[in-house]
């Protein structure tokens, strides 16, 4: 199925997850916020949402600075 990930229009499996997702791009476990179709996803959900044909997903990642 074809998702789009931060702009960039992306294949998964059928049955992929949020969680697929961030191991696809080797993301880190903290300092990460996902958003699927504009509603953000609580972390611990992850492994449990799926994404659809279609789909828009967000990985946004926590940058420190002063």
């Amino acid at each position: 199925m074809r998702v789009e990930v931060n702009g960039q229009n992306r294949e998964f499996a059928a049955g992929a997850t949020v969680a697929d997702v961030l191991a696809e791009f080797g993301r880190p476990g903290t300092g990460v916020a996902v958003a699927l179709d504009g509603a953000v996803v609580p972390r611990a959900s992850w492994p449990r949402t799926p994404l659809r044909d279609g789909a828009r997903v967000e990985v946004l990642t926590a940058v420190q600075g002063g």
